[in-house]
């Protein structure tokens, strides 16, 4: 074990590794810490490099107390405590940097490469993708790298690096066992700090104008879905999510709706049968395609055909479900929910109440006045964009009749109000519309910028019938997305405009391994995992049998290793013990090795003595050297074997035993 003691310029080779892997490990960190955080994390890195080529320059102690101190106020002003998953990283990335600028002994050196590990774990509370995975494995290698520089500093870069790599390799079999076998938990771990799912996005149980567009900027993915064949039409990629009916004047908010274990309607039409893989959003709304025929498990229905989860969806989540986009739903509705369907705030919107008044004045049914307001509304030259501008009290008024620009939500609200106000219930729905079809792996990716609003009307024997008055303006949105209905040169951002096309296609490719990474590792649950051992013949599989395969297997595993680290070992002792039969043939001649003599200079005074077999003796003693000194690890069996032929085919010759033997008198 290295002394604990100061560390020397001899040192300086792990001083390298460790700052190597400091930035490494706090540079995954800066999107999610605050600027001035990041900011002084990287200040630290620069200082500790600089130490490290002016070997003179210290930082007193007086000010490293001081930045902890400040930092700590900065932290609980930032995000009002300490306790949590967001603060906790904050303040292991500063002690990182300031345990850098002060090492000064072997232990402060230990202590920095704790915190890094402890860094590149709490990088997986943001991030579980690949690239999370690679930078985490890369940090985890240099800290090989730092702790063998600190066991023998004279060892070369690129030796330290592969001594690393083979360690890791040989710890790889433990890890597979350890993935396959090791029980897993119901949920995240890091699900227990209060604030662990606070930086989650997705669509709120409100909307309010500019909601959904601002949402929509995002081209984070929602969920994935992988149909049985081919995918339903775009018209009908209708995602369900949030219902909402209650309207107070600038906020839609749902109401309460009773859940039950089977839907409130009966599945009529072709179905469509997929598998959905939802990203984690903090909320309990499963975003299915209308009309499931069933609850997956774990999910119920609720009144207004939502799905509802038991619990808030916490981690990425999959599920089996087949739907009826063609189902008619609610019928029967009961007359408590049609009444909440036609109540409006007073005092609100009066231009658009009296628009549907004279709307419905003399229509006859349902039916012709849903036909009326949407035919007025198309004649109001609405626009659809990205960039509505802001709306006041009135907002269904403002955005009808003064600036005529919206996105889906105020489309919706307005189309709604209207038709409440012409006495027919009419609710908002909310959730995702479309999708694209992933050529790589032929999934279809919803975003968050395919989030959307549309609306249900109840007609007399039809029940609920979804409308979207999105399409009146932009019926390219419900066909081919957002990109084909905004201007190409106006609200276009990033990936959504056509020049892309080569980072499109990247694009698809990374979502594409990102989705194989997601379903086989990330995947790999409880559930998976149960499943996995019922088809390899245990019918119950539990905690108990996995705890007892994983000693089993772990053990099986380090005997293999065990037994693999003797085998090379053995094969350094043959190459030694080759080494003994050359020189016992030598010392037979009459040319013992000497104790302090290395195998060049022997073989040296060998070859003076020996002029007839020098080349041959010179081949093997460079031979051995070679495999004793200049590689690293053990020699490989046709080394061996080439050094043993060397060795045999050394031969005597009878004159050169005859010149060596002593003149008679």
């Amino acid at each position: 074990m290295a002394h604990p003691g100061p560390i020397s310029a001899s040192r300086q080779p792990c001083q390298l590794w460790l700052l190597a892997m400091s930035a490494l490990t706090l540079a995954p960190h800066a999107p999610f810490l605050p600027a001035w955080l990041g900011m002084l994390c990287a200040g630290l890195i620069i200082v500790r490099a600089t130490q490290l080529r002016f070997d003179r320059l210290r930082v007193p102690q007086l000010v490293v107390i001081l930045i902890a101190l400040a930092t700590a106020i900065g932290v609980k002003l930032d995000f009002g405590h300490f306790f949590g998953k967001d603060p906790g990283i904050a303040l292991l990335a500063v002690l990182l940097g300031l345990k850098l600028i002060e090492v000064r002994a072997s232990r402060d050196v230990y202590v920095a490469v704790l915190l890094c590990l402890f860094l590149l774990l709490g990088l997986f509370f943001e991030d579980q993708s690949i690239l999370a995975g690679v930078l985490a494995l890369a940090g985890f290698v240099l800290a090989l790298c730092t702790l063998l520089s600190q066991q023998d500093a004279a060892a070369p870069a690129g030796a330290q690096l592969k001594a690393a790599a083979s360690l890791l390799f040989q710890a790889t079999p433990l890890f597979v066992v350890l993935f396959f076998l090791f029980p897993r938990v119901p949920g995240p771990l890091w699900g227990l700090p209060s604030d662990a799912f606070s930086s989650m996005t997705g669509l709120s149980d409100t909307m309010r104008p500019g909601s959904i567009s601002q949402l929509s900027l995002s081209e984070a993915i929602a969920f994935r879905v992988e149909f049985d064949g081919a995918p339903p039409p775009p018209a009908q990629r209708y995602w369900r999510g949030p219902v909402l009916t209650r309207f107070d004047g600038q906020v839609w908010h749902p109401v309460f709706s009773p859940v039950t274990d089977t839907p409130q309607y009966s599945v009529t039409g072709s179905g469509f049968g997929y598998r959905l893989t939802m990203e984690a959003h903090n909320r309990r709304w499963l975003f299915a395609l209308e009309f499931p025929d069933r609850a997956p498990t774990g999910a119920r229905f609720s009144r207004d055909n939502r799905l509802l989860l038991q619990s808030p969806l916490h981690q990425r989540a999959r599920f089996e479900l087949r739907s009826y986009p063609a189902t008619a739903t609610g019928q029967d509705e009961d007359q408590h929910r049609l009444t909440e369907a036609l109540r409006l705030p007073a005092n609100s919107n009066p231009r658009s109440l009296e628009l549907a008044r004279r709307i419905a004045d003399d229509a006859t049914h349902p039916k012709e006045i849903l036909d009326r307001v949407l035919a007025e509304m198309k004649t109001l030259d609405l626009t659809y964009t990205l960039e509505p501008p802001l709306l006041g009290t009135h907002s269904v008024d403002e955005f009808l009749f003064d600036t005529r620009l919206g996105f889906c939500e105020h489309f919706a609200a307005a189309f709604v109000v209207l038709m409440r106000a012409a006495e027919v219930p009419a609710r908002v729905v909310t959730g995702y519309q479309g999708g694209e079809i992933n050529p790589v792996d032929g999934s279809l990716v919803v975003r968050q910028s395919d989030a959307h609003a549309w609306a249900e009307v109840w007609l007399p024997q039809r029940g609920w019938v979804r409308v979207d008055p999105t399409a009146l303006a932009a019926p390219q949105r419900i066909e081919s997305g957002l990109t084909a209905a905004l201007p190409r040169d106006g609200d276009l951002r990033g990936l959504m405009r056509p020049a892309a096309d080569l980072l499109l296609s990247i694009r698809y490719h990374w979502e594409a391994l990102t989705n194989a990474w997601n379903q086989s590792v990330l995947g790999y649950n409880d559930e998976v995992q149960r499943d996995l051992f019922k088809e390899l013949g245990f019918r119950e599989p539990d905690w108990r049998l996995l705890s007892t395969l994983l000693g089993a297997s772990a053990a099986t595993v380090l005997l293999a290793l065990f037994a693999w680290s003797l085998r090379r070992h053995r094969r350094g002792e043959h190459l030694d013990r080759l080494w003994q039969i050359f020189c016992r043939r030598l010392a037979h001649k009459g040319l013992a090795r000497m104790a302090w003599e290395g195998p060049i200079d022997y073989a040296e005074r060998a070859a003076a003595a020996f002029p007839r077999e020098a080349r041959t003796i010179r081949m093997i003693a460079h031979h051995y050297a070679r495999l004793r000194y200049a590689t690293t690890g053990k020699p490989d069996q046709g080394a061996l074997r080439q050094f043993s032929v060397l060795i045999r085919s050394l031969r005597f010759s009878k004159k050169t035993d005859d010149d060596r033997k002593p003149a008679k008198s």
